[in-house]
């Protein structure tokens, strides 16, 4: 048995966005900005659709869906990225690390399969109109956002094996500007074709 070097990953250190604290300060107000906003957006859509009872449809159902997972999507790194901003630590404990890589799958992962159910929903509304009512039934579309949901879980799963083995391999610095565009030869698929 070969005994390599292995090493116990405790935290992940960020690479620098920038260099310039006040450039940092700026980015922290417009990323607050426009996280604050998304927030109240979707909080907006939420309450409507919650609160009109005419808007208890299955489109409606699907949207509200969809905002409560951008509410969490939207969650699930910002506050951390707005406070490594502010702050000299820029870093995030492994732990850490593996929540927010877990979430962030798992909100992402129900979001694509929330669209995908949107897209089956609007379908059916517009070539099979006089059916509609019939397929689309209160316990149809709850199925198939806790469809979505799953998948949503299955996804991160796979993800957070996929990233647990590359920290062990790869150490403890992260690219946080290139790290959602890795290639597929990053896990050995060099003869892939798409």
């Amino acid at each position: 048995m070969s005994q390599g070097n292995h090493t116990n990953v405790k935290e992940f250190v960020f690479l620098e966005l920038t260099r310039f604290q006040r450039l940092e300060c700026f980015l922290f107000v417009v990323f607050l900005i426009v996280y604050v906003t998304t927030i109240l957006g979707n909080v907006l859509i939420v309450v409507t659709v919650t609160c009109e009872s005419r808007l208890h449809t299955p489109m409606y159902f699907l949207l509200r869906n969809k905002s409560l997972l951008d509410i969490v999507y939207s969650s699930v790194t910002v506050p951390k990225f707005l406070m490594t901003l502010l702050t000299k630590k820029k870093t995030i404990s492994y732990n850490g690390c593996m929540m927010q890589i877990f979430f962030y799958h798992f909100v992402g992962g129900a979001d694509i399969f929330s669209l995908s159910v949107m897209a089956y929903d609007r379908y059916l509304a517009i070539a099979k109109p006089l059916h509609y009512v019939i397929i689309m039934r209160r316990e149809v579309w709850v199925t198939l956002v806790v469809a979505s949901w799953v998948g949503g879980g299955l996804h991160s799963i796979a993800q957070i094996i996929l990233f647990s083995f590359e920290a062990h391999v790869k150490g403890n610095r992260i690219n946080i500007m290139n790290h959602g565009s890795r290639q597929l030869t990053d896990y050995g698929f060099k003869h892939f074709v798409i």
